[in-house]
């Protein structure tokens, strides 16, 4: 069989790898009109066509989504909702393929479509883990460089209790201020409250385990956490009150999501930019402003190490910088 010949070619203003093959002409796309890029980017694209099996994004991203739900990892839940987004700009391409140029394209795309910036990092940042794992597996023999926009600054939204309150208040459905209750009082992630069962739930000891000991997919920032008077009230009517084994529940089942829910208590009480996630930043500012001390705030939130605790949480304290401020002082105090 005569050796398959390769050669780049302009076409739609990008450089494209040209060859024959099954009787037909094919071109793969550099994603470049810059001639010394598509150069780099060629041979790997070569490499992937001579191997026996050429494996597109698609493939790698199927590939790697199966792998994840057969551990049990609760990233594999939320990587179909950013295939949709992806699958249209990246899913036929080959791996080697993809530029910066690309991933820019990407980006001011979902940006002219309304999406935030988190959005589209967190789906470039998916892309690049599927195509990191594609190489740990074999399946391709290195992982292009996805480039992603640096992190926007984040917001530094919390509530005053008298907000919380608000919020609280506004919330229609009881299952909805069960969550409330829950996030504010354990400083859990949305995703543990929706995932607790009653089995974990100690009244007798007033403690709650936010870790499922059954599971052996990572859970990010899980703790055991001590149950206050507030949330023991509203914790037992909803232990009396319960049809299924999970805490937040409507009508026998687990809840998927308070989102629709908490966003209409949020409008009526007149609050903005507030996520079920700032009930957690809010739990953990509530306890700066109280006085503890960072390393019982970070056992609190499940940090790893007390030291991403304070680089976040450390200003709200009351003491913070008091000491060096007080080394500022000057002229005569009366």
């Amino acid at each position: 069989m005569p050796k398959r010949e390769y050669k780049l070619v302009m076409y739609r203003g990008k450089w494209c790898v040209y060859f024959q093959g099954g009787g037909k002409s094919r071109r793969i796309s550099t994603g470049t009109p810059d001639r010394n890029i598509a150069e780099g980017v060629a041979p790997q694209i070569v490499k992937s066509l001579e191997s026996k099996s050429v494996k597109t994004v698609a493939d790698i991203w199927e590939a790697c989504v199966k792998d994840k739900e057969e551990q049990g990892q609760v990233i594999a839940k939320n990587m179909p909702f950013h295939w949709k987004a992806l699958e249209g700009s990246f899913g036929e391409k080959l791996p080697a393929s993809i530029t910066p140029q690309d991933c820019r394209k990407y980006c001011a795309d979902r940006s002219n479509q309304g999406k935030k910036p988190a959005t589209y990092i967190t789906e470039l940042k998916h892309l690049r883990l599927s195509l990191n794992w594609g190489v740990k597996h074999g399946l391709i023999p290195a992982a292009p460089f996805i480039e992603v926009p640096p992190e926007p600054t984040p917001k530094d939204r919390y509530l005053t209790k008298e907000e919380f309150n608000l919020l609280f208040e506004a919330a229609q459905a009881h299952h909805i201020k069960v969550a409330m209750a829950l996030m504010i009082a354990t400083a859990g992630r949305i995703e543990a409250i929706l995932e607790l069962t009653w089995d974990r739930v100690d009244f007798e000891r007033s403690k709650i385990r936010l870790q499922d000991p059954f599971t052996s997919r990572r859970q990010k920032g899980r703790a055991i956490v001590p149950m206050n008077n507030s949330l023991r009230a509203i914790l037992q009517t909803a232990y009396d009150n319960r049809t299924c084994r999970y805490v937040v529940e409507w009508a026998g089942e687990p809840v998927k999501s308070v989102r629709k829910g908490f966003h209409n208590a949020a409008d009526k009480a007149g609050l903005k930019d507030v996520t079920p996630h700032v009930l957690r930043h809010t739990a953990a500012v509530w306890m700066a402003e109280a006085g503890i001390a960072m390393e019982e705030i970070a056992q609190y939130l499940g940090h790893s190490s007390p030291k991403t605790t304070r680089d976040v949480y450390a200003k709200y304290s009351p003491e913070y910088l008091a000491t060096a401020a007080d080394a500022l002082t000057f002229g005569q105090i009366k």
